[in-house]
């Protein structure tokens, strides 16, 4: 049971800021952190490149991500929702 939840891999939530490129979309992940020196909390955000079968994805909308085994040199992760 242990082992099933450590191949499953992270799950993310963001938002479609493109998806011009065939079979993919790039996906803005935003996390709220706080500073370990300053204790201020800050707004840090990574974009991902997400594989979408179809382009099914439209910019703007909110979706789930999750890690998968690497697609192509920057992709790992899949589009769930």
């Amino acid at each position: 049971m242990t082992e099933e939840k450590a191949t499953q891999g992270k799950t993310h939530e963001g938002v479609v800021v493109k998806s011009a490129m065939k079979d993919t979309c790039t996906v803005q992940v935003d996390r709220y952190v706080k500073h370990p020196k300053y204790q201020k909390f800050m707004r840090l955000s990574k974009k991902f490149l997400v594989h979408d079968v179809g382009n099914t994805a439209e910019v703007g909308a909110k979706v789930t991500i999750k890690e998968t085994r690497p697609i192509s040199k920057r992709k790992r992760f899949i589009l769930v929702k």
